[in-house]
């Protein structure tokens, strides 16, 4: 391969000159150039290595199929790893180095791996390095496994995601895709049209063709300018379309700069998610290999790439070339090297007799035409330098080359396609899959619904756009498709399908992985004959490629190994993403802080300033415990704790999911999603509840209100706010959609704070209260209104601390003045602020399970003492589950409460998870902490744990064990504290 760059030509721009570095060496390219176009006009034959034999590779294509020009850009904290040198556009001083070889792409060590290939075949890992033991070779494999590098420094880049709707995707601004969206834009739909490269047309803008007796250039232009002028119509060039999912959802990609050192605010790319009404899918089509012994030498090029590489970038691939086909396409690649000079030796066509329309203004120009021949061998050292031929009559001969452009015809783009679930068929007149069956509101069109001349992917373009307006209900009036000028047949590329040449040597399918014609055919030997089989056996189509240009060719493969029709063959699954995508995209901006944005407290300012120690509790930042100077954690805790038993505490409940439950069968719904009857809840009443899930497995708990005949306030835990607001959506929109019944979820909009403890009563009085809240007038489980230290409140009497407690909800806004006033009014009783770390010991004194905390994964109502649901008549979620055999058996892990047989040393108290034994048992443990501390109240420790068949296991004697050593500990009711209940109303 002898590339260079021609005097004009091209859309480089050449005022602009870019110096770059590949390799540790200095290179000269243009803006306008991809990396790939300027190694290939600086002459440079090797720009990577395969991953498996580390076999020298150069260029095959010249887009998002090229499988052999992986690099890493480095480039600091921006170093990238794996992109395609056809994909990176040239940027002044960039610095790329060939991945996986070492000291560089042109001499690799690394290739000793070939001398030895033949010990490691396809799926040679399945059947080896197992003896004496994989943990031997495991090092060394995963220090070979990988291409490049990433850096470990933190991105510094900006990405952002957008969201947008749309009448009409257009993805591909190809010829069709054009005519796609001038048509559907023109009666006022919003329309969207997206297109990969920096500029609109595909070949249009490059190759030779005409469109209604003027250039393409100039028709795309035309096209640009139509669209631009519709307000409703966006176009987005850079952008990649990378995965299509349900309901018409897109994800596109976009690359918005390159370089974004000048302003560090500047976006480097931004992910679209996109829903449309309709989708067209103009995403063209991809050629494909040959596969022939010695396929892989860098010299060899799709056809193709290599017309595009003289129209595009103006560099020639080649000074002497020879092409191997087995369609039409190729020669047009043959007259374009002979317009930039360069000499073709032959076209080697496996087709006996190809057409002489095709051939004859060739062999006119003194190109030799080899009709019937095909390809057997290449040489060089390591760039190409002759092609050996066998011709129809079975003469082999080498010829001179240093180029050899092969074509095995077209693969229409499917991918989106098959992701949005569309079925395909195999055309043989093409020798290709197409789109068969949509199941979505998509239509393909142009070369990717296998039409692949100019005329008919024209008429096809406007022919969907039109439709698809008039679908989503914008009429567009018909008019005259425009016709583009194609000497090609207009049925077919009259295409004889060649699926590998049979000749000795090692013919290549998968260029990357070194997957070869040998391997597919030892898979099948072995019975690997489904191609999703073959696929993980020998990893073909695995590469970062996703076997764009291997997977078709493999396919026909297989169909010739094993006597089946392409069709009986079938393809893989395509999967997300169509082409590789940087993580920094996909997260956007959530990422650092933002990564998992946890929320504040309304009254967060003044519990800042009461110098709490802030920790997350379910995504919220809240007060675990108010030290005073000099006093530790548990100390702090300690305080909180006694406070409360002894005066009063006031405590921030704010993050205590508050769902208001509203309509005409609100009460009835709730009787379906909790375990017990709320439908009886008499107004100003409250009411404790579980909620189960399918499984009958506890999923949340807490307190609700009756406010009216058909309004409910639903409490959950504070982790539990969103998600059992969203669940419960869930199950009014799938389930129950005849119900009457609105879920709003207030958890933000109003602030909870309780204050607590046998001084709450006198305190909240003193504060100022228009409520009676004596305990005959206001007793524990009810609620009422009015106003708090000036504020308009709801107040309840529910308690988690086993205390007189009164939980007061206020607007949001009024959370910081409010517990001022409190804190004031409590002042002269010894009030204190309680964080989350007392709260829970109170609670756990209490007997008190806390969901998640107490519970897992398996725990049901009758575990923690809830048995009694079971007797409800009335169906409700999860009570079929809970008749299930496992649910229940009588050793069931169940809710128990631990007395401490021996002391703790200090104010020590079990550790949380310790598993607990008993003597002569036969299960490993017996069960484990749940909950647990020192409490100062009865001057011991207190824990609540889970036990096989604890219930009637009170008074038996365990042992737990803890990293200090054995603890007895006798097993006792939960509820060590006033297990009466007689201190909840003072």
């Amino acid at each position: 391969m002898s590339g260079r760059r021609l005097a004009s030509g091209g859309l480089i721009d050449r005022t602009r000159p870019l110096s770059f570095s590949f390799d540790g060496r200095r290179y000269n390219g243009f803006a306008g150039d991809t990396l790939a176009s300027a190694l290939l006009a600086n002459g440079v034959a090797v720009v990577g290595r395969s991953f498996k034999y580390h076999r020298p590779r150069g260029l095959m294509a010249a887009g998002v199929e090229e499988p052999n020009a992986l690099v890493q850009l480095i480039d600091g904290a921006r170093t990238a790893p794996n992109p395609r040198a056809t994909e990176i556009e040239l940027y002044p001083d960039l610095i790329a180095r060939a991945v996986n070889c070492w000291p560089s792409a042109r001499h690799d060590l690394g290739a000793v791996a070939g001398l030895v290939k033949r010990f490691i075949p396809a799926g040679f890992y399945y059947k080896t390095l197992m003896w004496p033991d994989w943990r031997w070779f495991e090092p060394f494999i995963r220090r070979a496994a990988g291409l490049g590098k990433p850096t470990d420094q933190p991105d510094p880049d900006r990405y952002e995601t957008r969201f947008a709707h749309c009448d009409v995707l257009v993805v591909g601004a190809g010829p069709a895709g054009l005519a796609a969206a001038a048509a559907a834009s023109r009666g006022g739909a919003r329309v969207i049209l997206c297109e990969q490269e920096r500029h609109l047309g595909g070949r249009l803008a490059w190759d030779q063709a005409e469109i209604g007796g003027e250039s393409g250039a100039v028709w795309v232009r035309r096209m640009a300018q139509t669209l631009a002028a519709q307000a409703e119509t966006t176009v987005l060039t850079r952008t990649t379309a990378i995965g299509y999912f349900d309901h018409n959802a897109l994800a596109l990609l976009e690359l918005v700069t390159d370089r974004p050192d000048d302003d560090q605010s500047a976006v480097r790319q931004r992910l679209w998610q996109v829903r449309a009404k309709r989708v067209i899918l103009a995403t063209g089509a991809l050629e494909r290999p040959l596969v022939f012994p010695g396929n892989d030498r860098p010299g060899v090029m799709l056809a193709s790439a290599v017309r595009e590489y003289l129209g595009r970038f103006a560099v020639r691939a080649g000074d002497e070339a020879v092409l191997f086909t087995n369609n039409d396409a190729a020669y047009a690649t043959a007259s374009a090297l002979l317009k930039a000079a360069g000499r073709v030796v032959a076209i080697v066509d496996s087709r006996r007799h190809p057409s002489k329309q095709i051939t004859g203004p060739l062999e006119a120009k003194g190109v030799a035409i080899l009709p019937g021949a095909v390809v057997i061998a290449t040489r060089g050292h390591p760039e190409l330098t002759a092609v050996k031929v066998r011709d129809s009559s079975e003469v082999e001969r080498w010829l001179t080359a240093d180029l050899l452009a092969v074509s095995g015809g077209f693969n229409p783009t499917i991918h989106l396609f098959r992701q949005s679930g569309g079925r395909l068929c195999w055309d043989d007149a093409q020798a290709l899959f197409k789109p068969a069956v949509s199941v979505q509101a998509e239509t393909s069109v142009g070369a990717a619904a296998g039409v692949l001349t100019l005329s008919a992917a024209l008429r096809d373009g406007q022919e969907a756009g039109v439709r698809a307006a008039e679908q989503t209900g914008w009429p567009v009036a018909e008019s005259e498709p425009p016709r583009g000028a194609d000497k090609r047949r207009e049925d077919s590329l009259a295409i004889e399908p060649l699926w590998r040449v049979a000749a000795p040597g090692e013919a290549f399918v998968d260029f990357q992985n070194d997957v070869s014609t040998d391997d597919i055919a030892l898979a099948v030997r072995e019975n690997f004959v489904s191609v999703e089989h073959l696929k993980r056996y020998t990893t073909l189509g695995m590469a970062p490629d996703q076997g764009k240009t291997s997977n078709v060719n493999a396919i026909g493969v297989v169909a010739e190994l094993t006597g089946r029709s392409i069709e009986e063959t079938g393809t893989t699954l395509y999967r997300f993403p169509f082409t590789p995508v940087a993580f920094g995209a996909l997260a956007g901006r959530n990422r650092g802080e933002l990564f998992r944005p946890v929320r504040r407290l309304p009254a967060h300012a003044v519990h800042d300033a009461a110098g709490a120690v802030f920790e997350e509790y379910g995504g919220v930042m809240r007060p675990a415990y108010y030290p005073r100077a000099g006093e530790t954690p548990h100390q702090a805790e300690q305080r909180e704790a006694r406070a409360v038993r002894e005066c009063v505490g006031l405590f921030d409940a704010s993050p205590l999911g508050k769902i208001e439950v509203v309509g005409p069968d609100a009460g009835a719904f709730l009787d379906r999603v909790y375990a017990n009857t709320m439908s009886t809840l008499k107004v100003g009443k409250a009411r404790y509840g579980l909620m189960l899930n399918e499984l009958g497995v506890i999923i949340d708990d807490g307190v609700t209100l009756r406010l009216s005949q058909d309004r409910f306030l639903v409490g959950t835990t504070s982790g539990a706010a969103a998600r059992i607001a969203a669940w419960l959506d869930e199950w009014l929109q799938c389930e129950w959609p005849h119900l009457q019944v609105l879920v709003a979820p207030l958890t933000s909009a109003l602030a909870t704070l309780a204050l607590t403890g046998p001084r709450a009563r006198t305190a909240l009085e003193r504060a100022g209260c228009s409520i009676d809240i004596s305990a005959d007038a206001f007793p524990h489980m009810s609620w009422r209104e009015g106003v708090v230290a000036a504020v308009p409140a709801r107040v309840a009497r529910v308690s988690f601390t086993g205390e007189v407690s009164f939980e007061i909800s206020v607007p949001a806004r009024q959370a910081t003045g409010l517990w001022t006033r409190l804190l004031q009014a409590g002042e002269p009783f010894g009030v204190e602020p309680v964080g989350v770390d007392a709260w829970m010991l109170l609670r756990t004194e209490k007997g008190y399970f806390h969901v998640g905390v107490d519970t897992d994964g398996t725990t049901a109502p009758g575990d923690v003492g809830w048995g009694h649901v079971l007797r409800r008549k009335t169906d409700f979620i999860g009570r079929r589950s809970l008749t299930r055999p496992t649910n229940l058996r009588d050793d069931r892990l169940q809710l128990v409460g631990l007395d401490p047989v021996d002391g703790i040393a200090g104010q020590g108290f079990l550790p949380i998870g310790a598993h607990l034994c008993s003597a002569g048992s036969t299960r490993a443990s017996d069960g484990y902490v749940t909950s647990s501390g020192f409490s100062p109240t009865m001057n011991r420790a207190v824990a609540l744990a889970m036990v096989h068949a604890g219930e009637r296991r009170i008074g038996e004697i365990l042992t737990a064990l803890a990293p200090a050593g054995r603890i007895r500990v006798r097993i006792a009711k939960f509820g060590a504290f006033d297990p009466s209940g007689e201190r909840l109303d003072g």
